[in-house]
């Protein structure tokens, strides 16, 4: 879990950025998510469609489409969404070998993974949105669209 930290770390910011700004009721376009995270659109598309095939993410078409989240934002743990963008990884051999990594490196990574995931499953996208209030992050004031002639 731990090696693919870049699109774990990316897949949570998109969670929590849909979560925070449309919860389960609104939603919110993927320019909009990339341009408050200052990502490229395209390179989180790959993430969203992930997201979006597990059911932690809906996805939204027509004119005010976009993503919301598929499920309660207390329901969603960390871990669902790291496996999410990462389930499709392949654990190769081409990492390092030898009887230092085998026996000493690769056992205590096994443990640090143990622990980081156990921790990670009792986080849930409720925790973040209430510690980015708690920061003093505010939501936008949606604003009605009024049209005059």
């Amino acid at each position: 879990m731990i090696l693919r930290r870049d699109r774990a770390m990316t897949a949570v910011l998109i969670m929590l950025d849909v979560a925070f700004h449309a919860g389960r009721s609104g939603t919110v376009s993927a320019a909009d998510i990339a341009e408050r995270s200052a990502l490229a659109r395209r390179g989180i598309e790959p993430l969203l469609q992930a997201l979006s095939r597990t059911g932690l993410l809906e996805s939204i078409r027509g004119p005010r489409g976009g993503y919301r989240l598929g499920r309660p934002r207390r329901d969603i743990s960390l871990v669902d969404i790291i496996n999410a963008v990462t389930q499709d990884d392949s654990n190769g051999d081409d990492g390092p070998q030898g009887p230092l990594f085998s026996k000493v490196i690769e056992p205590c990574w096994k443990q640090f993974d143990k622990e980081l995931t156990a921790q990670m499953k009792k986080t849930t996208l409720d925790d973040l949105v209430k510690k980015t209030e708690s920061c003093g992050l505010k939501r936008p004031l949606s604003e009605p669209i009024s049209f005059s002639i």
